[in-house]
């Protein structure tokens, strides 16, 4: 406050200190160059005048000076965040879009961007932007010298351009020319971003004005692009760190997996081969793995037959749960998938089809069987090979077993040879050493049993009498080559059955027919030479009659078999020919037995049938017709009429019948 003494300060002391205030407040040029003009309005001299304009031009300085460290100090401030930014680096996007939206404020473009080099592709695409609108711009490629970015990423130097539009110096494009026009941009700036010698990539700064771009503004864009090639560089080599990282644990992983899976392959191993040694069987190994893999497994031979179930908590019979992995009687024949045993029979491996696994038990080339996994729709490597190393365990006991049935038939044979073979004459038959040798084998001769003579075409003979072979086993009975043909002993009450039964069994099995001729059944050892002879004359006959393919006994061959027979039953013959009319007659007092005869013996005329017989010619057709519902419409065929002929003759002549009485049968 000046007292009333002082006096008032000039035009130049108000101007000076209002200088002061406007360095002070940071105000705009025009009012530190508009106060020189209010000191001449206000008077002020010469002195005073140039004195002011002295003090203003050194305030402006002032002025520019402030604001230099202002934006330096700015530009640090963004590099140092930028540098945390690195230091920080978790997201390299997050960093880039800061770097690029940095670099538009502090050069204070409208728009900033950043471009990444493409080796492979040979040029450089849009990465991130910050301020851009068109989206044609936003996908813009340049390529290599291409544009003003284009030749920054090529020549690895920065450039700029005050109107990009207009500047001659750059090799312009349509695409480019497009998206630059789209976006509006006039003057722009590209500087490289270096990591080492090696250009990765170019940093732009762009306004949709002409714009001259400073070398401090260069030098801030380059400042920022260094840091944008650090953070891309930390980032690659932050990410292959990474990468390292997952395949060393991936390989520990895989590692910790191989080191488990031959710890499992050798515990697998030593208890399959114990159990192996112990005198373990198909179904032992079928629980081991089927304990070990969690799943239901079924074992099939080469036929489909099924060797082995062994389902995890099969109920018994009394009700109660069978504990996992318990074996169970074999169910019904069944087959694995085709497809998938045809799969890995060819590539050695177990296939998986439809979530079933599938695993070919081969000897070489030769398909021994089949194991078939329920219940687990993935197989681990390891658990896979350990399902196929129960396939090669199982081969090896499927071989064993081959060799052992080969050679119990081979004694087999060797019995059944002795037993057939016809007897020396002055020398007793030892039948009691056969039978102890037939009983060492599971067989009792001491039961009625059935001998069946076999024949099928000479290459598939052996087929033949392996298939025999298993089939006696089955059956408790015994069978081999003899006399060059295929024969088979078992106990059975009925020739004809045996033999119907094992010419459609063994013909399927072949895919080729199959001829049976059967006799007996034997009543002990001593039997057999004569009962082969009657067999192999009832399979003689069935070729002559052309029922090749077929299986019959000695009675299914009528009087044929009457004949061929050595101990030929006549009244059990009579019995199957004519025993239902004779049944007949017997219960309701009719006389069709009478009536065949007198039909025969007429020569089949109806006329004199009824004359012999004293009835109506409508009662004999009656008569007739009866008898064709009792004995079937072919009684009255040429072979029929044979069959009952005959019968009637060994009826009136048999010694079972008493003269003028009829036979009567046994049922």
């Amino acid at each position: 406050m000046t007292s009333a003494k002082d006096p008032a300060p000039g035009p130049a002391a108000t101007a000076l200190r209002e200088l002061l205030g406007l360095l002070h407040q940071g105000a705009p040029v025009e009012r530190f160059t508009g106060l020189a003009q209010q000191v001449r309005a206000a008077g002020a001299g010469p002195a005073e005048q140039a004195l002011v304009e002295e003090a203003a031009q050194v305030a402006l300085d002032i002025r520019r000076t402030l604001d230099q460290h202002r934006r330096r100090e700015a530009e640090l401030t963004a590099l140092f965040d930028t540098a945390g930014d690195l230091a920080a680096l978790r997201d390299l996007d997050a960093v880039l879009r800061a770097i690029v939206h940095r670099a538009r404020m502090l050069l204070g473009t409208d728009v900033a961007y950043l471009t990444l080099n493409d080796p492979a592709a040979g040029d450089t695409f849009m990465r991130v932007t910050d301020g851009s609108v068109s989206a044609a711009f936003q996908q813009l490629r340049l390529g290599m010298g291409e544009g003003l970015g284009g030749l920054v990423a090529q020549t690895a130097r920065p450039y700029a351009s005050a109107d990009y539009r207009t500047d001659g110096r750059f090799r312009h494009t349509p695409a480019i020319d497009q998206g630059v026009q789209e976006e509006g941009l006039r003057g722009i700036l590209g500087v490289p971003l270096r990591v080492g010698t090696r250009v990765i990539g170019v940093l732009y700064a762009a306004d949709r004005a002409v714009r001259d771009f400073a070398p401090d503004a260069v030098a801030l864009l380059s400042s920022l692009a260094d840091h944008a090639a650090v953070a891309i560089d930390s980032a690659r080599l932050l990410e292959e760190t990474r990468a390292a990282l997952v395949e060393l644990g991936v390989a520990n992983e895989t590692a910790r997996a191989r080191s488990e899976a031959l710890r499992l392959a050798a515990e697998t191993h030593d208890r399959l081969t114990r159990l192996v040694l112990r005198g373990g069987d198909v179904g032992d190994v079928a629980r081991e793995v089927a304990v070990l893999l969690g799943g239901a497994l079924v074992v099939h031979d080469a036929d489909g037959a099924e060797l082995a179930r062994v389902v995890p908590g099969t109920a018994q019979s009394d009700g109660t749960a069978e504990p996992a992995g318990a074996a169970v009687p074999a169910g019904p024949p069944g087959t694995a998938p085709a497809e998938a045993l045809a799969a890995s029979r060819a590539g050695g491996r177990a296939v998986a089809v439809d979530g079933v696994w599938v695993c070919a038990v081969l000897a070489g080339p030769e398909l021994l069987g089949s194991l078939t996994l329920g219940g687990r729709a993935d197989l681990s490597e390891s658990e896979r090979r350990l399902f196929e190393r129960a396939g090669l365990v199982t081969a090896l006991l499927l071989l064993l077993r081959r060799s052992i049935a080969h050679a119990e038939d081979r004694v087999r044979g060797e019995l059944l040879g002795d037993l057939l073979a016809a007897p020396v004459p002055g020398r007793v038959r030892d039948t009691g050493s056969q039978t102890l040798r037939a009983r060492k084998l599971g067989v009792d001769l001491g039961r009625p049993h059935v001998l069946v003579v076999l024949h099928c075409d000479a290459a598939l003979r052996s087929r033949l009498a392996a298939e025999a072979a298993r089939h006696a086993r089955a059956r408790d009975g015994l069978a081999g080559l003899f006399q060059g043909r295929v024969v088979l002993l078992a106990p059975a009450d009925s020739p004809g059955a045996l033999a119907r039964a094992l010419a459609a069994d063994l013909g399927q099995a072949l895919g080729a027919p199959v001829t049976a001729g059967s006799a007996g059944p034997a009543a002990g050892p001593e039997e057999l030479p004569g009962v082969h002879a009657e067999a192999l004359r009832c399979l003689e006959a069935l070729h002559a009659l052309g029922h090749t393919g077929h299986g019959a006994g000695l009675p299914d061959l009528g009087f044929l078999g009457v004949l061929l027979g050595d101990r030929a039953d006549v009244g059990a013959y009579v019995d199957r020919v004519l025993g239902p009319v004779l049944e007949y007659d017997a219960r309701r007092g009719t006389e069709l037995v009478r009536t065949l005869e007198a039909y025969f013996a007429e020569g089949a005329s109806l006329a004199r049938t009824k004359d012999a017989l004293h009835v109506h010619v409508n009662t004999v057709v009656q008569r007739l017709d009866r008898i064709g519902q009792i004995l079937g419409a072919d009684w009255n065929t040429p072979a029929g009429a044979l069959e009952v002929q005959l019968a009637l003759r060994i009826l009136r002549a048999g010694p079972a019948a008493r003269p003028g009485e009829p036979f009567r049968s046994q049922h």
